[in-house]
């Protein structure tokens, strides 16, 4: 071990331990995995962790595991114990979730997800950012599907049902176990008592305004209109000005060809 500049202490205290454990793991294996950079004692007590929980996990599988940069230790022990990952995330700079029923009203959603390490995913496997964004879009896609705010407050389960039923978790390193609505509020109206009588005092104010912008552009219609009357008056009196204009056209005319009567 010492021409290959291999620890012995770390690779004889690792195999001691593992056979205390009643893991079979050769001397040359646990000589790779050092000389691979790979943190033996890590994965010797993830293996002991994984075999008490009865988790299979292959020396190779959990070397790979270690080599790809995860925590193995971590990954097991969040294999036995579901952890919960907020979503949004916390620090990322937003709060909640902003989505829009069909009613136009804006809800503040913020979930808690329940997961459990997926030890045969965990190689090539998404990360926790992967989860809380999918988890996130099926929020806002299942709220932007109510037909009114009023249904989402009711009944926030069946937002959580609708997410945990996509497939979330499809490609990723974890288990989604549950998805649950932790907070679910409607925006601006935090500090208020009545939600109710705010939004229908806006609902008001902004119908008001609807119904002016309607009844101005009836008004802009019917001025058009009495523009293209005036146009059409003014048309007409011309075409009477052309007709009276062919009377003494007529009469001369006829004086011309020698009748001398204006009715001849």
């Amino acid at each position: 071990m010492r021409f290959r500049k291999v620890n012995s202490t770390v690779i004889v205290h690792s195999r001691i331990k593992a056979v205390k454990a009643g893991l079979d793991v050769a001397t040359r294996d646990l000589e790779t995995h050092y000389m691979a950079s790979g943190r033996v004692p890590n994965v010797i007590n993830a293996m002991i962790a994984a075999d008490r929980a009865t988790i299979q996990i292959p020396w190779t599988t959990a070397c790979a595991i270690d080599l790809a940069g995860r925590d193995i230790v971590e990954a097991v022990q969040t294999s036995v114990n579901p952890k919960v990952i907020d979503c949004p995330a916390v620090g990322g700079g937003v709060d909640k979730l902003d989505a829009v029923a069909k009613d136009g009203i804006r809800l503040l959603c913020k979930a808690r997800v329940t997961v459990r390490a997926n030890i045969a995913r965990l190689i090539g496997g998404a990360t926790e950012d992967t989860v809380v964004a999918r988890v996130g879009q099926a929020i806002v896609s299942a709220i932007g599907s109510a037909p009114t705010y009023k249904d989402v407050l009711e009944n926030p389960g069946d937002i959580a049902r609708k997410a945990l039923e996509s497939g979330l978790d499809t490609g990723t390193a974890y288990e989604i176990l549950s998805v649950d609505i932790a907070d679910i509020s409607v925006a601006g109206v935090s500090t208020e008592a009545n939600v109710g009588a705010k939004l229908q005092a806006e609902q008001a104010e902004a119908d008001k305004r609807r119904f002016q912008a309607e009844a101005e552009k009836r008004r802009a219609m019917a001025v058009a209109q009495e523009q293209e009357f005036q146009a059409d008056v003014q048309k007409n009196r011309a075409l009477v000005v052309l007709a009276e204009a062919e009377v003494p056209k007529a009469m001369a005319e006829a004086f011309r060809s020698g009748n001398l009567g204006i009715m001849d």
